[in-house]
């Protein structure tokens, strides 16, 4: 029987009786439909074929999730993050003597998250931030900007007088290379914040340093003093 040059499907010779059309019809079709398929795996809307690594055979890939971008991976098309998207990881609300992020995602490049509205039983709340729980002073090389004869000092893993009653405050703070097992972290970070004396003065801080520690970033706990009653941590995953 002769085939076609392409796909091989058998056809009728040239000498074929014409009562062995029927026969050759469906031996034909029975080629074609799963050829086709393979060339057409989409089953839901959105897909995208591209070719396999199969003679002759597609590969379905899904659609991806808003705001995702089609790259490359390991040398085949796929759905990814664009550099420097930010992810939402966790939302926290603050309260008591400490609030814990625990479980950090290991798959995204950088950190960057928010803490704002602290509020507090007392007149001010002093908060400082812990990456995997050490309360040891391991920063370096911190930049600090305060105002009026008081600076305003929201350190990494050291205190800090906010004013706490009006939830008047907010920082942010990115930690780099945060999965690194080998490497130091650096970090930055900026905010304001009210001062609980004074006559309540707004005061500003930047900062940017160093954890001097090798190990990866799995947890950050913000501890607070005065007993926290409100507020909040965004925690962002950065490609």
């Amino acid at each position: 029987m002769a085939t076609t040059t392409n796909y091989s499907w058998t056809t009728p010779d040239d000498t074929a009786l014409v009562k062995d059309g029927a026969s050759a019809i469906r031996t034909l079709g029975s080629s074609v439909d799963p050829t086709l398929k393979n060339l057409n795996p989409s089953t839901t809307l959105g897909d995208i074929e591209y070719r396999s690594s199969s003679a002759n055979t597609n590969t379905r890939l899904g659609i991806g999730s808003d705001g995702q971008f089609l790259t490359v991976s390991g040398g085949v098309p796929a759905w990814g993050s664009a550099a420097g998207a930010l992810t939402l990881l966790s939302t926290t609300t603050c309260s008591g003597t400490s609030t814990t992020v625990n479980s950090i995602s290991q798959s995204y490049k950088h950190l960057y998250g928010v803490i704002y509205g602290l509020t507090s039983s007392g007149s001010y709340v002093e908060a400082n931030i812990r990456l995997n729980g050490d309360s040891s002073n391991h920063l370096t090389a911190q930049v600090i900007a305060g105002g009026a004869g008081q600076p305003a000092v929201w350190n990494m893993n050291e205190g800090t007088a906010i004013q706490a009653s009006g939830g008047n405050n907010v920082y942010y703070f990115q930690i780099h290379n945060y999965t690194s097992s080998s490497r130091r972290k650096a970090y930055n970070g900026a905010g304001g914040f009210v001062v609980w004396d004074g006559g309540n003065p707004t005061r500003a801080v930047m900062q940017g340093g160093m954890y001097s520690s090798n190990t990866a970033i799995t947890s950050i706990t913000v501890a607070h003093t005065n007993t926290a009653t409100g507020g909040t941590i965004l925690l962002y995953g950065v490609n």
